[in-house]
């Protein structure tokens, strides 16, 4: 008797001619993992097959990093795709999706990779899903050159929102470099599309909050150290308002030895923003604190309704909702270029972007985007 073949197989998948790939440049614009992220969901939302060359290419160690291969592994298993050269330090990667499915999807980078970049990946696709997902993701809650699980939740969420997205995020154990070890569990309801935003006021700054933390066999001292010296320098600039950085020691949901701090402030508008620094080995926490806030004065003094750093995460909301979104933003960044000519290559969104012309807000720009309006063909 001839074994059974158990490999999940994908009924759609095996009846089809095979799709001509688009073709995409890793080495183009930014020239990271972002081109990775943004063309595997989009592939898994449109299911149309890509083909990613060069990936990485202008990185020292070029290539899918542990990181990057989980991300990916992760949206194929949501739509059921087949991925070829999806091995470590592969330059060239080919994704041919399925259809997309709810149900529970684990991905573990196995280091201190980014679980805010894990969900920045999987949160589109699980949106165009039969019914709820929920997504179990393990490595660094808590990581350099990546928002931080408290960015995700407290600037990233509340703004997603506003386009129809609805997801709930349990921290269940925070990771820091450079074992990992954290975990979040995410539940994503599905949509039927997305809706357009508008933000184009900003109002004025009405809060700021945030969190100073040590983890692991470092002094709590350090906490106290970064958030007053965030508020110090906050304060020269803005005087009127309190400013309230608990000092947090992390001690049973937390593995491995850490420090930093968040900073987020709030706009009468519903505008978010934020600084955030970690701790590195050799530099006095003040000067963490210091980095911290600097970071979040640069990010409110343009005037914009976005920060640097949520500015290139929307684009690919904004290019797969029903309608025409604007978002005044400070100088657009290389991130969010990269995303747009992903975007555009993927979908049948077209953007642009036009200086303000308002003297209030000289320095911001305008990104504006008619969306190609994705519909959940399960809903």
């Amino acid at each position: 008797m001839e074994p059974l073949n158990m490999e999940p197989v994908n009924p759609e998948l095996e009846d089809q001619e095979p799709a001509t790939e688009t073709q995409i440049d890793g080495s183009l614009l930014e020239g990271g993992g972002q081109i990775l992220r943004l063309s595997a969901a989009l592939s898994c939302i449109t299911g149309s097959a890509i083909k990613i060359s060069n990936v990485r290419a202008g990185r020292s160690s070029p290539g899918l990093r542990p990181q990057h291969l989980s991300g990916l592994q992760l949206v194929s298993d949501l739509c059921g795709g087949v991925l070829q050269g999806a091995t470590i330090s592969s330059t060239d990667v080919t994704l041919t999706p399925g259809q997309i499915r709810a149900g529970n999807h684990t991905a573990d980078t196995q280091t201190a990779g980014s679980v805010g970049l894990l969900l920045q990946v999987a949160l589109p696709c699980a949106l165009y899903a039969d019914a709820s997902s929920q997504l179990i993701l393990k490595g660094g809650t808590n990581a350099e050159m990546a928002p931080q699980i408290d960015y995700t939740l407290k600037v990233f969420k509340p703004i997603v929102e506003k386009f129809g997205v609805n997801f709930d995020c349990d921290v269940r154990m925070r990771g820091y470099y450079p074992k990992g070890g954290g975990e979040v569990m995410v539940e994503v309801n599905p949509i039927k599309e997305l809706q357009p935003v508008t933000m184009m006021e900003r109002g004025n700054i009405t809060k700021i909050h945030g969190r100073a933390f040590v983890a692991g066999v470092l002094p709590y001292r350090l906490a106290k150290d970064m958030a007053a010296a965030a508020v110090r320098t906050i304060r020269k600039e803005i005087k009127e308002l309190y400013i309230n950085i608990q000092s947090l020691q992390e001690k049973e949901n937390a593995t491995g030895n850490g420090n930093g701090i968040i900073i987020f402030a709030e706009s009468s508008t519903g505008c978010m923003f934020a600084g955030s620094a970690l701790g590195k080995k050799g530099v006095y926490a003040d000067e963490i604190g210091f980095e911290a806030a600097e970071m979040l004065l640069r990010n409110i003094r343009h005037n914009g309704c976005v920060d640097e750093f949520l500015q290139d995460q929307l684009i690919i909301f904004m290019a797969l909702a029903k309608g025409t979104s604007r978002i005044r933003t400070g100088a657009v960044t290389l991130h969010t270029q990269t995303a747009i000519h992903v975007a555009e290559q993927l979908t049948s969104a077209k953007f642009t972007i036009s200086k303000s012309e308002d003297e209030l807000s000289s320095g911001t720009y305008v990104i504006e985007c008619e969306g190609s309006g994705a519909q959940n063909r399960s809903m």
